[in-house]
């Protein structure tokens, strides 16, 4: 694969899915038919490359480890900053040999601000996907199975942790590395776990809004998807788990990808994903 300085899109046909697991967490039920209108969605994770060139442009401070999120304790402080430190970028130049990498150590305010930068270079709102797009992209459009693949975890389709203890030996991949889902999606389960748009509630699909769902207007809790390559629980890797962190979170196993819509879809409910003044963060 060679170095793509802006994101891949893939259409998401319009359709309708079941959203969640019946043997899943309790946030995942209950099981729901959702119907969404056609989206794109960046074919991988954005590399570091790609957010180079949104660094460069905008001024925008490069990947570190400053003040650390509030998931990382006191005890927790020294491991963190071990396992971060191959994702840093030392002087602002992103670290070696990793242009094809997944970009990771950044925050939800860092992902949306490179929405609003790509939005201007390609003329129109590009965001993070919801999460019931996320979803439905993950699955492929085949209902009912575990992971992008199929019931059982497969070491040859995911980057993730087969031993924890392994930790300090892994990292991540280069995108493109392992096959596409049905939609030409890479790396939807594992490499990195993925920002959505959405704020957590654990109550979310009980909602009566069947149709594009953008879910709560507000929370305490942000959502990821789709496991990493620090996961070891793999019931983590599932399309239909939703893992929740507070808002200032990010991390050597968190980047994002992102997604749009086209004008008329927009125009029909849809918003750019931005509140809160967050794009001006």
């Amino acid at each position: 694969m060679r170095e793509e300085l802006l994101p891949r899109f893939v259409e998401i046909p319009v359709g309708e899915f079941a959203m969640g697991s019946v043997d899943g967490d309790d946030d995942e039920r209950p099981v729901r038919t959702v119907t969404l209108d056609r989206f794109h969605l960046s074919a991988h994770p954005v590399t570091n490359a790609q957010y180079a060139e949104f660094v460069r442009n905008t001024g925008h401070h490069a990947p570190d480890v400053r003040d650390l999120p509030s998931f990382v304790s006191p005890a927790a402080e020294p491991t963190f900053r071990e396992l971060a430190s191959p994702y840093i970028w030392r002087g602002g130049d992103l670290p070696k040999d990793r242009g094809l990498h997944p970009v990771t150590l950044v925050t939800y305010a860092d992902a949306v601000a490179y929405c609003v930068w790509l939005g201007t270079r390609l003329g129109r709102a590009v965001r993070l996907p919801r999460e019931a797009e996320w979803e439905r992209a993950a699955r492929g459009g085949v209902d009912g199975r575990r992971y992008p693949w199929g019931d059982e975890v497969d070491p040859s389709r995911s980057n993730f942790l087969p031993d924890a203890g392994l930790k300090r030996l892994r990292g991540t991949r280069p995108v493109g590395t392992f096959p596409a889902n049905p939609f030409g999606l890479h790396d939807m389960s594992g490499n990195v776990w993925e920002w959505v748009a959405d704020w957590y509630a654990v109550a979310a699909y009980a909602a009566t809004d069947l149709v594009n769902p953008s879910g709560p207007v507000s929370g305490t809790m942000r959502l990821l998807r789709g496991g990493s390559w620090v996961t070891h629980d793999v019931l983590q890797l599932r399309c239909a788990y939703r893992h929740k962190v507070p808002p200032d979170s990010y991390a050597y196993s968190i980047g994002f990808r992102v997604a749009y819509h086209d004008s008329h879809e927009i125009a029909n409910g849809f918003t750019d994903g931005f509140t809160d003044g967050e794009a001006l963060q």
